[in-house]
Formats: structure tokens, sequence, C-alpha cells
């Protein structure tokens, strides 16, 4: 197949041309654009096609292909459009975020609008802030992972900065300042509905959730405590903490306790077996900037809700015995089976107990202007496969980012990454903001 060399020159001649465009762009001073405005409206527009390298021999693969033959590569296209706005008036804010994706893959095309945030904000005083509708509320002090986020849906950590839907929430925020080493207090109490058509996916319906955060800014250090009961999720406290030791160095962590939380996992039998117990998840990290303007992150983080590499290699074991019954018999039950325990269980990034996560960036280097190259590695310290991800940003024309990307998935035999369905990939990613 042809794809790959023709998206990589297109790309490059992309990259190519456009520096003398950005070269010649004038710089020009308007006093409008320093004025605060009443309203906002801002977006963008994504185009990101991306193609795989499959692997025929892994497990995923004969999952999702067991009855296809899409031979070496795989192509999909993507396309978004996301706007916000806001509007300003006296003590009332109101914010709307809207997502529009389309997707054409094997599977054909798909298109969906989701409403990712729009709330009515009310502040009566300069401590007191009244939030109603749907939010992100972006709980934790992690980059890539975030187990402190009681109230938020989980993060890629291959594209940690994505904005993410949040959920229709009541909440308030109660801000107490101070002179002394405790220089900042606040309160957040938030009410998390889930019934059959609100919060659907929050989890057990026909609850009413109760969140709530506590925040402390002591002797120049973040820090949350938080917890979260209801009935939708089993119980969980938590808290998190920042702190900047330097200027260029920043040091986080996150702790969160669940009590009876429910673990369901599919044996090499096909058994679904069912363990709850108290589980604990962690994480720590550093943020380091250098003089030469490379950021470096790491992060270790502690699943505690993850599965065993003994439980992973019986759910990969049973998807190859399904896929080896299927060939001669042409009854695909056992694979069925195994693809609703996935879309359940298996479908969330990471999924097993510890990872390492290191991403080191450095801008415009040998003053090659516009540029960041970056990498990223996420290893896998339970069954030794990882994924590296090598990046090129060009920022040279104004409110465009264009961005070249490649992974590479490493791994043995019954290992997370080495089960993946592909590879490697390469996407290509054109945002334009207004």
């Amino acid at each position: 197949m042809k794809a790959a060399p023709c998206i990589l020159f297109v790309v490059l001649w992309l990259l190519g041309g456009l520096s003398y465009a950005a070269f010649a762009e004038e710089y020009t001073f308007d006093e409008s654009e320093i004025e605060k405005k009443s309203y906002h409206i801002g977006g963008y527009a994504e185009f990101r096609p991306v193609l795989f390298g499959l692997d025929r021999g892994a497990s995923l693969y004969k999952l999702k292909f067991y009855n296809r033959d899409e031979g070496a590569t795989l192509e999909e296209y993507n396309a978004a459009l996301q706007l916000e706005g806001g509007l300003e008036k006296g003590i009332a804010r109101i914010f709307v975020r809207t997502n529009s994706e389309y997707q054409n893959s094997y599977l054909g095309g798909h298109f969906k609008t989701s409403v990712y945030e729009g709330f009515l904000s009310i502040r009566p005083s300069s401590s007191l802030t009244i939030d109603i509708g749907k939010k992100a509320l972006k709980w934790g002090k992690g980059y890539a992972w975030n187990p402190v986020a009681f109230v938020d849906r989980p993060k890629d950590p291959d594209e940690p900065e994505q904005n993410l839907e949040g959920f229709i929430v009541a909440s308030a925020d109660c801000i107490k300042s101070f002179q002394g080493p405790l220089k900042t207090v606040s309160f957040t109490p938030i009410l998390v509905p889930a019934y059959q058509d609100v919060n659907d996916d929050f989890g057990g319906t026909g609850h009413m959730n109760f969140a709530a955060k506590l925040y402390l800014l002591i002797y120049d250090t973040d820090i949350d405590f938080m917890a979260l009961s209801g009935g939708s999720k089993p119980r969980r406290y938590g808290a998190d903490f920042s702190r900047n030791i330097r200027t260029n160095l920043e040091i986080h962590g996150e702790f969160a306790f669940l009590k009876d939380y429910e673990k369901r996992f599919l044996s090499e039998s096909g058994e679904l077996v069912d363990k709850k117990k108290d589980v604990a998840s962690y994480l720590a990290g550093i943020r380091y900037l250098t003089e030469t303007d490379t950021t470096y992150i790491l992060e270790y983080y502690r699943n505690g809700t993850g599965f065993t590499e003994n439980e992973m290699t019986g759910y990969f074991t049973f998807i190859d015995n399904a896929y080896n019954a299927y060939v001669p018999s042409g009854s695909d039950m056992l694979l069925k089976k195994a693809l609703k325990a996935t879309s359940g269980n298996y479908g969330r990034p990471n999924l097993m107990r510890d990872y390492i996560y290191l991403r080191a960036s450095r801008k415009e280097p040998f003053d090659i202007l516009y540029f960041t190259p970056s990498i990223t590695w996420i290893y896998n310290m339970n069954d030794k496969s990882y994924s590296l991800s090598p990046e090129i940003l060009y920022i040279g024309i104004k409110n465009l980012d264009l961005r070249l990307r490649a992974s590479i998935l490493k791994g043995e035999r019954f290992s997370e990454y080495g089960e993946k369905q592909n590879d490697w990939k390469m996407e290509f990613r054109a945002r334009y903001y207004f």
C-alpha cells in the first residue's frame, strides 16, 4: 500500500512550504485585542489521518478482525470541530463547549456531536462561586494520569492535554485568604446525579452522589483532599499535592483509596470472575525545565484497580483459544463473549498495575524556529512492554498547529503492548484555532 509515503510527502511539503509564509507575516497591534470583552467565541477545526501497521498474530487483532482481512496496514481518517463560547453579565457567566467528530475507518463513516461542557456560573461575591450544568472538574496534579479524578473521565496518556467531556453537576466553591503560612483555603461541595438520562455513564444509576474537595495553599504547596460517595461508584478518598522546589523544578503526587472496589476479569476458560476488595492507587512525578528549554516530565503510576500479569495472560489466552475454535467451525460465540468483556473492562488505556511515563520536549532546538520535537515513553513495569512515540510540532503559522507523530509498540507474547492490534502507527494532525 502506498499510503504511508503519500502522507509523509504531503506533510513534509506542508512543513517546508509554510515557513516562508510565517516569516513574511507582519506584526500588527490592535488595542481592542487587549480589552476585556463580555463574551468569547472560539474553538478549533482538526484533520487527522492515521496509518496503522497491523500485527496479524496479536490477540487483539484476532479479536477485532477474525472475519476480515485488512492486509498489512489500515487507514483511518478523523476530523473534529470543537466550539466554545462564553457570555458574562454582572455576577453570571455562561460557558458552552461542544465537540463534533467524524471518523472513517474499516467500520465505515461515523459522526458524533457531544456537549463537553455547558454550565451557568454565578458569583455573588469574590469568595463564593456556584456552578450548575455539565462541567469538567479537572481534579488531580498528574500529567498522564489522575487517580484522584473521581468526578472526571479518565485521560488518555497518549493525549493527556485533550479536553474531556464533563458530567452534569451542581457545585459551589468557597474561598478564604489568610496571612501567614496558610495563604488560601477553599471548599468545593459537589452533587452528581446519576439516573437513566442524566450521567447514566457515570456509574450505577438511580443515585445522587456527593463529592467534595478541600484545597489548601500552605508554605507555597498546593494540597487537595477529596472524597466521593453515593452509590454509583465505590466510596473513595484521595489527596494530592504540587510544589515548585525551584523555578524550573516541580514535584507532584496523588493518592486514592477505593473502598470495596469490584474487579471483573475473564479467565483462561472464559469464566467471568468477580473480586471485591479495598484498593489504593497513587502517582508521583516531577517536571523539570533545563537551561536549553528542554522539558522533562517523569511519572510513576500505581493502578490499584488494574489487572495482574496472570489475569491479563488468562484474558489473552481465552481470545486465542476462541479464535482457534472459530477457524475450523465458523462459530464466533466465544469471540463475541471476549468482545463484550473487552468493551466493558479491558477497553481502558493502561489497564495493568505499574507504569512509568517519561516525556522530553525541546523548544526550537539548534535555533530552528517554530519547531518542537518531543518523545514519549510509556513503560509497563509488570510485563516489560512499552510504547515509544516521537513527534514534531510546527507552529510557524498563526493559529495553526501541524504535528507529525509515530508510535512504536513493543512487547513479548501475552504482554499489554505486545498483544495490541498494531505494531506501529503514524499520524498527522492539522489543527486550526479561531
